[in-house]
């Protein structure tokens, strides 16, 4: 399905450790996170909140596992705060991820986003305004150029709870920015969970994409969070996310059509999930079958 060398895969560590709620995981060590990594098969990784931040000690504890890193996430405030704000820290993180090796940057748009507070997921979803999608495509643009000093690309990451969740939204930010300077990162768990066709936005926005994040959602505890009215971090609690292979989300047509495509890059498995419910090994292992015998790779 893959040509051979065409993809490599990795695995996120919010699987391990959660970044939005530190309790789940707490007690997992970064060195055991990495490790398990490694042991399931996977060779990359983007960074979770226990990762050194010392490029010589970060380097050497993952070259030691052969597990690279693919990137990390950066939030951005371009609707909601002075564009200078933004750029400062997005520096600092280009730069650290540059030191890394890294070639893309995966950035999402924190203004106005509900995904860390304890409200309606659904019901309170923000919007933005005509003037504040135009500060986020300008700003994403810029920030795209920054990138381009380090020869890295920007990618936007679409995600529940926020001002840029929908396929419709996505269409929208696209429109509006330069495709050299704006990459879009592909997560089928937020499009599916968001009531969207996974397979239909990789079809329009194929050409865009330069990362892409592997997650599969439970259908049963999905419909709960729109019908309870839960927020985001309450869903993941409950295990709304899992593994590709692992909920109802149908893989198979998603890794043709990745597979029969331009794309040259990283599939990454992102499933964050309470650790001490879902074992976090036992998950890798089980995303690195099912990525095996499905797609062969």
């Amino acid at each position: 399905m893959f040509r051979e060398n065409s993809v490599k895969l990795g695995i996120a560590p919010i699987g391990w450790t959660n970044d939005d709620m530190p309790e789940l995981g707490k007690e997992i060590t970064f060195e055991q996170c990495v490790s398990e990594m490694a042991l399931a098969g996977f060779s990359g990784t983007e960074i979770g909140n226990k990762y050194p931040r010392d490029p010589l000690v970060l380097k050497r504890a993952l070259s030691i596992r052969n597990i690279e890193i693919v990137s990390a996430w950066f939030s951005a405030y371009l609707t909601t705060k002075p564009y200078e704000i933004t750029e400062k820290s997005f520096l600092e993180h280009r730069d650290f991820l540059h030191e890394m090796g890294a070639k893309v940057i995966v950035v999402s748009e924190q203004g106005k986003s509900i995904q860390g507070e304890e409200v309606p997921l659904f019901e309170q979803k923000p919007t933005f305004s005509e003037e504040e999608w135009k500060r986020l495509a300008s700003g994403l643009e810029r920030l795209g150029e920054r990138a381009h000093e380090k020869d890295m690309k920007l990618v936007f990451h679409h995600h529940m709870g926020t001002g840029v969740q929908t396929a419709d939204e996505i269409n929208r930010l696209m429109e509006m920015t330069d495709p050299k300077k704006v990459h879009l990162l592909y997560d089928t768990g937020h499009l599916y969970f968001s009531g969207e066709d996974p397979l239909e936005v990789l079809g329009e926005f194929q050409h865009r994409i330069q990362h892409i994040h592997l997650k599969d959602v439970r259908n049963p505890i999905a419909t709960r969070v729109k019908e309870e009215k839960l927020s985001f971090l309450k869903g993941v609690r409950e295990g709304v996310f899992t593994v590709p292979g692992n909920g109802d989300i149908d893989f198979t047509p998603i890794l043709k059509m990745i597979g029969e495509s331009d794309y040259t890059g990283w599939l990454l498995v992102e499933a964050e999930q309470d650790p001490a419910i879902a074992n976090p090994f036992e998950y890798a292992l089980m995303a690195r079958q099912y990525l095996k015998e499905t797609a062969g790779v």
